[in-house]
């Protein structure tokens, strides 16, 4: 190495990189890449502004996939012309005052929106403060134009044209128009649902003239949750709220309010899912992983629960200042929040019994309709995989199961058996009705089985027609789980303790979780470095790999924060063995039988569906029926 060597001096020093200071406009084009990533950002950091100034009436307009125009109209406090100027400087707000950054109780308070869309776009504010005249100002590409006198009866009027035409290699990474408009919808949809006391249109002026109205929802009367409920059948629809459970708990300061839908209205992915945390619309991995947790004992990983929710807490517990785009939050106490989710769906889902979701008897209803085919190659609607393929590989053979869990579950039976009953026959056999006590419990008294599978029985406002191997499984399935709950989960001592090789870091986060898994018969124990010692395993799992299992626990904290890994199996192998246990397909009940298991699934939380996510019963009301014979 010489003098020369522009790495330490000399002739060609002058080459090295030169630190300088960019223009105001080339930062806030950066800061913009940030802020606003698409239309739909633009447009929801304006809607977001509009309800901070009070509005009660919000207007948005775009075209083209809001490429071209997104125009935001509201009724809000407006602004003054001395205030116009302050608005399109960065960090410049009304909302806070620097003071403290985590007591903050608005949409925005960045002060980075608008300099932001005038730095890359052309932005045009109009606005009228009472006492005051209305007054416009405009920018740009960053280049601010004075203030003038203008027309406006009250509020404020956002308009921003040409969206990127600053930075035109902005506009290569958009979707097509249609992408747009959707990603538009689903941003105003969600801020729709924050606040259901406030009017919200979205209009689509593609093509020129007054275009048309994809979304519109008058503002809600009455209560928060009637409210909400009006407001959520606009955006999501009414087969949302008829399926879904009420909310409401609260726990050290925290408060959960909103719907969670029934396990049989699942859908196929998380499109149905809306979290927000004081008002504000999120997608944190907390809150989705909570949600996730609170269903695990009814969907497999392939269905996905339909929830909308809201967390509220004091402002200084929770951190929104995360990124720029506020969609993303961190709490303070993040076990407690994660917590009072799971704890407060699943008490939800208890209580709402054997209910299950109409949607079952709605598609049965249409499946019976005169004319009514699948269309060509229709496969049978799927509610959720089979659970013997979940952790199947960790767990002993169904007659070990069957011969360890004997004492516990004595209903277990094998192959069909036969008895004498008036119901048994593979066709429904008729019978004159005398008995009419069992008519007025909600599942109805037992009129016949058929195909010595299916139970029909007579309510007073219809039928119920009840799966009995897969209501049964679910009734033996949740008497396994009680039994395990006050029992506890036997620990099967290994005669030599596995070792497991680990990094410092996943060892200690599974070692502070150690005293949770040892009470899933679990236990682990330093080994020195970052090895750890597995000592004892889940009798009810049988032979495992402990190292496997570790790994899959580490890398379910990684994504989630949380495990629930180890209790899923052991559900899993419970639900196996309720399976084995239940009445199968194909056995003939008596008439005693059928009630007492009609009986049982009212008296049952989450009768209303097996262990598989399947329906357990159908419930026709009898209008429906008559319809379907023209009688009405």
């Amino acid at each position: 190495m010489n003098a020369a060597d522009p790495k330490i001096g000399g002739p060609q020093a002058e080459t090295r990189p030169v630190i300088r200071q960019l223009d105001e406009a080339a930062a806030n084009r950066i800061a913009a890449g940030e802020v606003v990533e698409r239309p739909a950002s633009a447009v929801k950091e304006l809607v977001e502004n509009a309800l901070d100034a009070g509005a009660g009436r919000i207007d948005i307009a775009f075209a083209d996939g809001g490429k071209t125009l997104i125009r935001i109209t509201d009724d809000g406090c407006g602004m003054t012309a001395a205030d116009l100027p302050l608005a399109l400087a960065r960090h410049a707000t009304s909302k806070i005052d620097g003071s403290d950054l985590l007591n903050i109780h608005t949409f925005g308070f960045r002060g980075e929106a608008l300099p932001s869309l005038g730095a890359v776009g052309r932005l045009t504010i109009t606005s009228r403060a009472q006492g005051h005249d209305a007054a416009q100002i405009s920018v740009s590409g960053g280049r601010e134009a004075p203030v003038r006198p203008a027309a406006l009866n009250r509020g404020t009027v956002v308009e921003l044209g040409d969206l990127f035409f600053a930075t035109p290699a902005r506009l290569k990474f958009l979707r097509s128009d249609r992408a747009e408009t959707q990603a538009i919808s689903d941003a105003v949809k969600r801020l729709a649902m924050a606040e259901p006391y406030v009017s919200f249109t979205l209009r689509d002026l593609s093509g020129g003239g007054d275009g048309r109205e994809i979304f519109r929802a008058d503002a809600e009367q009455g209560e928060l949750f009637g409210a909400l409920a009006g407001r959520l059948a606009k955006v999501i629809g009414r087969a949302f709220i008829d399926n879904a459970l009420p909310i409401d708990a609260d726990r050290e300061g925290l408060r959960l309010t909103g719907y969670a839908a029934l396990p049989t209205y699942s859908r196929g992915a998380a499109v149905e899912q809306f979290l927000f945390v004081n008002g504000r619309p999120v997608r944190d991995k907390l809150l989705t992983g909570a949600l996730r947790a609170a269903y695990m004992d009814f969907l497999s990983r392939d269905r996905h629960p339909a929830a909308v929710l809201f967390l509220t807490c004091d402002p200084e517990r929770v951190d929104v200042n995360v990124h720029p785009a506020k969609a993303e939050v961190r709490f303070r106490e993040a076990g407690l929040a994660r917590g009072l989710i799971v704890t407060a769906l699943r008490h939800a889902l208890a209580a709402a019994g054997h209910r299950a979701s109409s949607t079952v008897a709605d598609a049965t209803l249409g499946a019976m309709r005169p004319g009514f085919a699948g269309a060509p190659g229709d496969a049978p609607r799927i509610y959720q995989m089979d659970r013997l393929s979940y952790g199947a590989s960790f767990g002993p053979s169904s007659d070990a199961l069957r011969n360890a869990y004997a004492a516990q579950a004595p209903m277990f039976a094998e192959g069909p058996q036969a008895f004498a009953s008036p119901f048994a026959s593979p066709t429904a056999r008729a019978e004159t009705v005398t008995d009419t006590s069992d008519i007025d419990h909600p599942l109805g008294a037992a009129r016949a089985q058929v195909h010595e599978n299916y139970i029909i029985a007579q309510t007073t406002r219809g039928i119920v027609i009840v799966d009995q191997h897969a209501a049964h499984e679910r009734l033996v399935y949740e008497r396994l789980k009680r039994q395990m709950a006050e029992n506890g989960i036997a620990a099967q001592s290994l005669l030599i303790p596995e070792i497991v090789e680990l990094s410092a870091s996943d060892a200690a986060r599974l070692l502070d979780l150690a005293p949770d898994l040892a009470r899933l018969g679990l236990t682990l124990e330093p080994f020195g470095g970052s090895a750890i010692a597995v000592r004892e395993t889940p009798a009810i799992l049988g032979e495992i790999n402990a190292a496997a299992l570790l790994r899959d626990i580490l890398d379910e904290l990684s994504d989630q924060g949380d495990s629930l890994r180890l209790q899923a199996r052991i559900e899993a192998v419970l639900s196996r063995m309720a399976c084995h246990g239940s009445i199968r397909s194909g056995r003939q009940m008596r008439a005693e039988e059928m009630n007492a298991l009609l009986r049982e699934m009212e008296a049952t939380p989450h009768s209303g569906q097996c262990n598989h996510g399947r329906p357990t019963y159908v419930e026709l009301k009898l209008a429906d029926i008559e319809r379907l014979f023209g009688r009405t």
